[in-house]
């Protein structure tokens, strides 16, 4: 089955997996899904991930990051969307709960958050919002 918009695939398995204390959710890989579970990880909203081969297709297994039995991730917000597409330049960042959360931007270097584009100066799609 194709998925139209694998960003939201990508957050909404997170995010339900996150509501039923799920350790660990599987995700179908792309490099856009991988760059963006490698941001998660370095923002520390997840513990780790693997890439592993299931069939002929790689496969991201996340490991969701909890404290206290409550999910670090208290939510996601898909932004940008395949039939509205969202942009923004590096002064118009949106701040994701005055600084406590993070937007995932698409930029010309990468996905960064709006803190690390911000201070490089560049613009791009705003995916989502991470809080």
């Amino acid at each position: 089955m194709t998925v139209t918009d694998p960003i939201a695939d990508l957050l909404t398995r997170i995010r339900n997996g996150a509501m039923v204390n799920h350790s660990e959710v599987k995700i179908p890989s792309s490099k856009l899904k991988v760059s963006l579970v490698k941001l998660l990880k370095e923002e520390g909203y997840i513990e780790d991930y693997q890439i592993i081969k299931e069939g002929n297709f790689d496969v991201i297994n996340v490991n969701l990051k909890y404290t206290d039995n409550k999910s670090v991730i208290k939510g996601l917000q898909r932004v940008s969307t395949p039939g509205l597409r969202t942009y923004s330049k590096a002064k118009n960042l949106p701040r994701v709960f005055d600084g406590l959360g993070i937007a995932v931007v698409s930029t010309s270097k990468g996905l960064m958050t709006d803190k690390a584009a911000r201070k490089e100066n560049i613009g791009g799609e705003v995916l989502c919002y991470i809080w």
